[in-house]
């Protein structure tokens, strides 16, 4: 899998470690949602950062607890056509004021790239090169958007608004004129 963050492919720092796996001393971890719930305070002791692949069956609340230790979830799509993921990920954003690294992970597609972003995600295993090329790319070609979402960029109208020159009020105000 190939890792996008920042509009870059990178290598990913973090060590996925399956569930019978010892878990090494030293060094960036992902873990499953269930070991990470069985051995909470073990995961809370160590000194390098913890990682947990959520799957989308199951509540963010049950992760709530947990937020503040870690330092990346990964949001898994086992179905391009499940999006469930994508309420998750705005959840862990808007509601619960997740500040670390939210990857999606698992059947995304490339068309499926914008509203990731948009839902809060800003990293991504690209099973395709090609792909994470294309991933790459996107995120420097849009850089206005008029809804606001769970990645806080600032709206079109907001920035207009910013600056003075919100072109919608002074055409009325010529209008009425």
């Amino acid at each position: 899998m190939r890792l996008v963050k920042r509009g870059e492919i990178v290598e990913d720092p973090f060590l996925h470690v399956i569930d019978d796996a010892p878990v090494p001393e030293r060094g960036p971890v992902i873990v499953a949602a269930g070991r990470l719930i069985a051995d909470a305070e073990g995961f809370a002791r160590r000194a390098d950062p913890t990682g947990v692949v959520w799957p989308n069956n199951r509540r963010i609340d049950e992760l709530a607890p947990y937020l503040d230790r870690l330092a990346l979830v990964a949001l898994v799509f086992p179905s391009f056509r499940d999006g469930r993921a994508y309420s998750q990920a705005r959840q862990l954003r808007e509601n619960h004021r997740f500040p670390g690294e939210l990857r999606a992970t698992g059947q995304i597609l490339r068309d499926q790239f914008v509203f990731l972003l948009r839902a809060g995600f800003d990293a991504f295993e690209v099973s395709k090169d090609a792909d994470a090329a294309v991933f790459a790319d996107v995120l420097r070609r849009y850089s206005v958007f008029y809804q606001p979402a769970a990645d806080r960029r600032q709206t079109a109208l907001r920035a207009r608004l910013a600056v003075g020159t919100d072109r919608a009020s002074v055409t009325m105000e010529e209008a009425d004129r």
